[in-house]
């Protein structure tokens, strides 16, 4: 496994998980309901910038590698996935809309996976679509953990549903792009199946 600046912010990433999370459930003595919103947005945005600060230091210092490209990835559905549970728990995020968003995390990347095994993984390549799916959650999600009016101007409770659904709507869209484009060699191999 190399180990080089892009590497260490991905693994940072992961370290941060818990975090996000984990303020939640400290005694109500160490943090108010308000200081725990404030602690998990402030990590979970330091998370997403590394998110864009691993990839772009990797390809500017030529330090991309096949581990990166796998554990990148992963981090970021670590990362949604664990914010979305506690925002779950918090009564914050409709379960159906964390389970359609955190389902298709996986069924795409079993697809990518699926489709590296038998050389087509190009196929399946991250496209804008699934970009702005994601700038979409990240932006919904520093929103709802922190939930409260911002400055006394911006209810992020209310920017935060509204960008979620839009993430959610995405999500779906890009699923079916994604299987839309995978159709053809899923029909030819399901063929060959015993």
């Amino acid at each position: 496994m190399p180990l080089n600046i892009p590497i260490l912010l991905t693994w940072l990433r992961v370290a941060l998980i818990p975090l996000v999370v984990g303020v939640f459930y400290l005694p109500p003595t160490w943090l108010s309901p308000f200081d725990q919103g404030v602690a998990s947005t402030v990590v979970f945005i330091v998370a997403a910038v590394t998110d864009w600060f691993d990839g772009f230091l990797a390809r500017r210092w030529n330090q991309t590698s096949a581990f990166g490209a796998f554990l990148d990835p992963v981090a970021d559905k670590l990362m949604v996935a664990g914010a979305l549970l506690v925002l779950v728990q918090l009564d914050r995020v409709n379960a159906l809309v964390a389970f359609v968003i955190i389902g298709r995390e996986i069924a795409i990347s079993a697809l990518r996976e699926w489709m590296a095994q038998i050389g087509a993984s190009k196929s399946v390549a991250v496209s804008s679509l699934g970009k702005i799916k994601t700038t979409a959650q990240m932006m919904a999600i520093p929103m709802l953990l922190f939930y409260g009016p911002l400055f006394g101007l911006f209810d992020t409770a209310y920017w935060g549903q509204w960008f979620l659904l839009l993430a959610t709507i995405l999500t779906v869209w890009s699923m079916f792009y994604y299987l839309k484009l995978a159709w053809p060699l899923i029909k030819e191999y399901s063929g060959k199946l015993p």
